[in-house]
């Protein structure tokens, strides 16, 4: 497993297949492609054998360094419980 900053080429692929991560619960359009564009450094990919089989997209807050938002996660219901996670 490999954890690495989400690029703008991992959105289309990502969304493609999220609803299926969620049971066909509509998901796609929840995480907007500006995590995978301008919020680089704090959004993060996990990454097996080539594929991403998980993401976080979030920020730091520019008012209060210490806090963060998480915006959205999700991992591939095939990799959950191995504890990618924490």
């Amino acid at each position: 497993m490999n954890i690495r900053h989400q690029e703008e080429r991992d959105y289309d692929p990502i969304i493609q297949v999220l609803d299926n991560w969620f049971d066909g619960r509509p998901q796609a359009k929840l995480p907007p492609r500006i995590f995978f564009v301008h919020f680089r450094p704090t959004s993060f990919a996990a990454q097996e054998h080539d594929r991403v089989v998980g993401f976080l997209a979030g920020i730091v807050s520019q008012t209060d360094p210490s806090q963060a938002y998480i915006h959205f996660v999700a991992i591939h219901p095939d990799h959950r419980k191995r504890g990618f996670g924490r």
